[in-house]
């Protein structure tokens, strides 16, 4: 072979080899973060206190739902008719980038209500976050 004939192969392996990597880039897992998640729950009625506790330790967002549940205080359920809906429970859940921040903010709400209010917060290892821009 002269070195006329290696030349064109030697360029289309490698455009294959770029073609490749550029491929498996492409194909490549979007980045993640580590976190902790905060989970919150507790009466109705101190949403909005407990909300202002979280951005104010700069949590960048949370997530709030209804629910019901048997604990220590007895049963409580968001599915009762009621005359209002200030006795029923929600849970907060809440990323932190660090466990500091998720201790922080549970401390701040246990030492304010949980004295007077039912409620509970618990950690969880959240082993990574996808798809995340912020939080």
């Amino acid at each position: 072979m002269t070195q006329q004939e290696e030349t064109p192969m030697n360029q289309q392996e490698e455009t294959a080899s770029q073609q490749e990597e550029t491929s498996s880039q492409q194909d490549a897992p979007s980045p993640t973060q580590q976190a902790s998640k905060l989970v919150i729950v507790t009466e109705k009625l101190l949403l909005k206190k407990i909300a202002k506790i979280i951005d104010a330790a700069g949590a960048t967002g949370y997530t709030v739902v209804e629910v019901g549940g048997k604990g220590s205080r007895n049963v409580r359920s968001s599915g009762k008719p009621a005359v209002g809906d200030n006795y029923s429970n929600i849970k907060f859940e809440v990323l932190t980038p660090n466990r500091d921040m998720a201790v922080k903010i549970s401390d701040e709400v246990a030492s304010q209500f949980f004295d007077d209010y039912s409620g509970i917060a618990y950690l969880c290892n959240v082993m990574e976050v996808l798809h995340a821009h912020t939080f």
